[in-house]
């Protein structure tokens, strides 16, 4: 379209100069060749007439089809109700014919929960894809996890979208992923709309959650605090403490609260909606119930003091007292909402099947569609500049793979598309590595199902089979250099090791880990060079055991799973002599060997953890034999005698020995270092050494007692501790074999509101006591094997 645009300007200004030809002819009539010159000018206006008309009349159709699209996603804390939410979308809009429920209870499950184990366990695990039409939009969803595991589909997801609904539990409100997923979408710039859930359920309180993430309220209580106390101090206050800080208010009120849970009256409309039929198809509308008009009023005039706050138009409005409009209330909200300076609540019960349809229709009054989202490229051949995309079909093509699975005909990767078309058998070009890659198949998405379509145009959300890439490349059709931003990826906070029963499943088991660290940024897997085994990191207990579950299941390994050898250090703290002979004799050439000298501990501070120092005086041992006594020392230092890890901090000196002119040998004097060693390593008094990491935790500070109390018992030592805002940041060094599963603690007792970062600080002595347990337990493993 962009080249026709181009071409019809350029026969335009070809013909500029000749513009004197169209002039009405003078009294001589024109010779054959000008008129010849007239013909040919006409013919040429009317055709680029006839192309700019087309490209406006193209340009008009694209726009219309984009303002007509939302990209929303649904996220939440887990067991709120998104993926319940999402099947009565899919339902509504026709997209399914049936509605089953979590964990499959029915033998079928949620359409968007594909895999067994999502259906067995009743958590999303991946997120889903889908596309549905509502009201003559297209609308793709995804559908994303709650679990704070994998936070990594939640991230990805929002970093393709333009608008999302917040799904908020009635009786939890504001919970801990709650806020993570809050903050995700403040990290991305995602607009969106929230729906109070479970509104059927015993102690539902819609009003609470809606307290939960004001703003408003908690500025109000701190200024009041100011004005009775004249601190400016922000003190803690447990009952008002604004959990999420946003302008919100709700644009329903629901009719009923519990088993009496009706239906909404619409704030903005001014009208009463019940939810009828067998599965809440029917959506009846009727006037405000009497009882509820003071209520309703009241509400009202809370939501669009809310809203005037953040748009100037409405607040003229409301100061100079005039009456307020549905539509002037719904433009306002849709500004407020698409500029991120306001949040409209929505009620329902998914499950009860209970103001979805009002919640699909805020959707397209309040989320954004494609155009009116700003997204930036980086130009890679002007110095990585922020180049903003226009988001229209007529641009050259740039779009972001965001997720890759591995599926039944090769790898399947999931593009969101900023600018431009792509179509099925084109040639694309990866700005990330350069390679230009064929479309061999294009796809949408509806959770595990596929239909496959000839082109897509920027907005839009689909996928492509046999285009091998990393999860965050950019594609290009290869007139731009551009690259999109890559998504935060979180580091993995566990470690577990594992390895494969049978040994003849090792090639299927390289294979699945190979694919989950492809498909997943956060799923690391490493090789330990000391232990040897394999392990592999993620963001949770319950992240990795599902990969472990998925490995036995797809892969048919059955893999054994334990905790990451801890890299314990031995060491010795006094001097010690040693004085060994090695003598073997049996037939021909014999072994002869002797080695004198001491081991003592290398000086703190010293910086090296081995040192061999050959002080013998004259030739009683012959010189070429020297590097293969050093050679056997530091075998021997390979696997001291406590818990046969590396002793380090040690100091060899050789100061006599002994060797025979014809038995002596490297291999004699190597053996007589390792047994020397082994002699006077006890008398060296050994100790064992444990790594300490240094653990910074930030977590609210009402739960400061309970995690520095779990610290004592982990013992850690505090070394700092301050405030940020309402955040208490603890600094602490731990033994690492007391922080396994620390993930999960910390979570556990913050209520998954605190977090943690690690790293390596020294070794240190253990007592006396956790080595005697070390020992025992080393040696037990050894009698078992």
């Amino acid at each position: 379209m962009a080249m026709a645009r181009r071409s019809g300007s350029h026969l335009l200004s070809s013909f500029r100069p000749f513009s004197l030809l169209l002039q009405p002819p003078l009294a001589d009539a024109p010779s054959p060749a000008a008129s010849a010159a007239v013909a040919s000018a006409r013919r040429a206006l009317s055709s680029a007439s006839a192309l700019r008309a087309r490209d406006e009349k193209d340009a008009a159709r694209w726009r219309e089809s984009m303002d007509r699209m939302r990209n929303i996603g649904i996220s939440a804390h887990i067991d709120s109700g998104k993926t319940t939410l999402t099947e009565r979308v899919l339902y509504y809009t026709g997209r399914i014919h049936e509605i089953h429920e979590v964990r499959g209870r029915d033998g079928v499950g949620a359409k968007m929960d594909s895999m067994d184990l999502e259906r067995e366990k009743g958590i999303t695990i991946q997120s889903a894809a889908t596309y549905c039409t509502w009201k003559g939009y297209q609308v793709n969803i995804i559908d994303t996890p709650g679990h704070v595991d994998f936070t990594i589909e939640v991230e990805r997801a929002l970093r393709v979208l333009d608008g999302a609904i917040l799904v908020l539990c009635s009786v939890g409100g504001v919970q801990s992923q709650s806020i993570t997923v809050d903050r995700q979408m403040r990290r991305y710039e995602i607009p969106r709309v929230a729906f109070i859930n479970k509104l059927d359920r015993m102690g539902a309180d819609p009003w609470k959650v809606l307290n939960q993430v004001n703003e408003a309220y908690i500025l109000l209580l701190w200024w009041l605090l100011v004005e009775t106390t004249g601190s400016s101090s922000m003190l803690y206050i447990s009952s008002a403490r604004s959990k999420l800080r946003h302008h919100n208010a709700a644009v329903q009120v629901p009719i009923g609260l519990e088993e009496e849970f009706e239906g909404l009256v619409d704030l903005v409309e001014m009208k009463a909606y019940k939810f009828e039929g067998s599965s809440g198809q029917n959506v009846t509308a009727y006037d405000v119930p009497s009882n509820m008009a003071d209520l309703v009023n009241e509400k009202r005039r809370e939501l669009i003091e809310v809203v005037s706050e953040v748009d100037d138009q409405l607040a003229e409005a409301f100061l100079n007292d005039e009456p307020i409009t549905a539509n002037q209330l719904k433009a306002a909200i849709r500004r407020a909402t698409v500029a991120r300076k306001f949040i409209p609540v929505y009620m329902g019960s998914a499950f009860k099947n209970k103001g979805v349809q009002p919640l699909l229709d805020g959707v397209l009054d309040y989320l954004p569609c494609p155009l009116e989202v700003d997204n930036y490229a980086l130009d890679q051949n002007n110095s990585e500049e922020k180049v903003l995309l226009a988001g229209t079909p007529a641009e050259p093509l740039v779009a972001l793979a965001f997720k890759l699975e591995e599926g039944r005909f090769g790898q399947l990767t999931y593009l969101r598309i900023y600018d431009g078309v792509i179509r099925k058998g084109d040639f694309i070009y990866n700005v990330n590595t350069g390679k230009k890659i064929k479309v061999p198949r294009l796809v949408r998405m509806h959770s595990n199902e596929m239909e496959d379509i000839q082109e897509a145009h920027a907005g839009q959300i689909v996928a492509v089979f046999g285009v091998d890439c990393a999860s965050g490349d950019t594609f290009t059709d290869g007139t731009v250099k551009y690259t999109m931003t890559s998504m935060n990826v979180p580091e993995p906070v566990m470690s577990l090791a594992v390895s494969p029963i049978s040994k003849d499943s090792g090639g299927q088991f390289s294979k699945a880990l190979n694919r989950f660290q492809k498909e997943d940024p956060t799923f690391r897997v490493g090789l330990d060079p000391e232990s040897g085994q394999t392990i592999i990191s993620g963001m949770g207990e319950l992240h990795l055991d599902i990969y472990v579950e998925r490995i036995k299941r797809e892969y048919k390994v059955d893999a054994k799973v334990g905790k990451p050898r801890v890299n314990f250090r031995e060491t010795i703290t006094q001097r010690a002599e040693f004085d060994y002979l090695h003598k073997k004799q049996s037939g021909g050439q014999g072994q002869y060997g002797r080695v004198c000298g001491y081991v003592e501990p290398l000086p703190s501070g010293s910086g090296g953890k081995f040192e061999f120092d050959n002080m013998i005086i004259g030739q009683a041992i012959p010189s070429n034999f020297i590097p293969a006594i050093e050679k056997g020392f530091r075998e021997a230092c390979n696997s001291g005698s406590l818990i046969g890890h590396p002793v380090e901090n040690i100091r060899i000196v050789l100061t006599d020995g002994a060797s025979h002119q014809v038995d002596s040998s490297e291999l004699a004097f190597k053996l007589a270092a390792i047994y020397a060693f082994r002699q006077c390593y006890t008398a060296a008094k050994p100790v064992i050494l444990e790594p300490v990491m240094k653990v910074e935790l930030k977590f609210p500070t009402e739960f400061q007692g309970t995690v520095t109390g779990d610290m004592n018992k982990r013992k850690g030592i505090i070394v700092g501790n301050e405030q940020e805002g309402d955040d208490t940041i603890v600094v602490c060094h731990v033994p690492l074999n007391n922080m396994f599963g620390y993930a999960t603690a910390i979570r556990s007792v913050t209520q998954g509101k605190g977090e943690f970062t690690m790293e390596y600080l020294e070794h240190n002595i253990v007592s006396q006591d956790v080595q005697m347990q070390l020992v025992n337990s080393y040696k037990a493993a050894k009698g078992t094997e």
